[in-house]
C-alpha cells in the first residue's frame, strides 16, 4: 500500500492533513517506523511531563497516548469492516468525550506504551492481511467515504500530528 496511489475520492477533506503528515510512502514502513519513534520519544519522557497540561482543558501526555490507542482501534475496526465488504455507514465518534472516562492519568506511562505497542503491532498485522482488492475497498464512516488503504496513512499521520503538537506546546 503506497501513499502515492491514494486517490482524493478515497477519503474526506477532513483527513487530508493527516495523510500529508504520513512521512513514508509505504504504509508498513510508516506504521513500524512511527511506532519506533513514538516508543522512543514517549518512553523517554520525564515523569513531570506525563501529566502536564499547557492550558486548562488540554490533554496530558498520558491522555494523548490513550487517545491515539483509542482512535487506532476505531480506525482498525473501520478498516476491517470495509475490507470485509460491510456496507454499514459506521458512526463517527467524539474523541474528546473518550478522554475523561479513559482514566489515562491513573495508569503508568509504561502500561500505556505497552498497550500502544501491542495495538500498533496488531494494526500492522491486520493491514498485512489485506490483499490489494481489500485495501482499495471503500466504505462509509461518519457519512463520508473512506478506503481501507487511506486508513493506514491516516493512523500514521494522526500520530505525527499529535507528536508535533506535543513537542511544540508541551516541551
Amino acid at each position: 500500500m503506497q501513499k502515492s496511489d491514494l486517490q482524493a475520492h478515497e477519503y474526506s477533506a477532513y483527513y487530508q492533513h493527516y495523510i500529508q503528515l504520513a512521512s513514508e510512502n509505504d504504509v508498513f514502513e510508516l506504521l513500524d517506523n512511527s511506532r519506533r519513534r513514538f516508543m522512543a520519544f514517549f518512553g523517554g519522557l520525564s515523569e513531570d511531563k506525563q501529566e502536564y497540561r499547557y492550558a486548562l482543558g488540554k490533554w496530558t501526555a498520558k491522555e494523548m497516548v490513550q487517545h491515539l490507542i483509542d482512535c487506532e482501534r476505531i480506525f482498525c475496526y473501520r478498516a476491517l469492516c470495509f475490507a470485509r465488504m460491510d456496507q454499514t455507514n459506521l458512526p463517527g465518534f467524539d474523541h474528546n468525550a473518550y478522554v475523561d472516562p479513559s482514566l489515562a492519568n491513573k495508569r503508568s506511562m509504561s502500561d500505556l506504551l505497552e498497550e500502544y505497542d501491542l495495538q500498533r503491532r496488531s494494526t500492522i498485522l491486520l493491514f498485512k492481511s489485506f490483499d490489494t482488492s481489500m485495501a482499495m475497498r471503500i466504505g462509509n464512516a461518519n457519512n463520508s467515504p473512506l478506503s481501507v488503504r487511506a486508513i493506514g496513512f491516516i493512523i500514521g499521520g494522526h500520530e505525527t500530528h499529535h507528536c508535533e503538537v506535543f513537542k511544540e506546546r508541551y516541551l
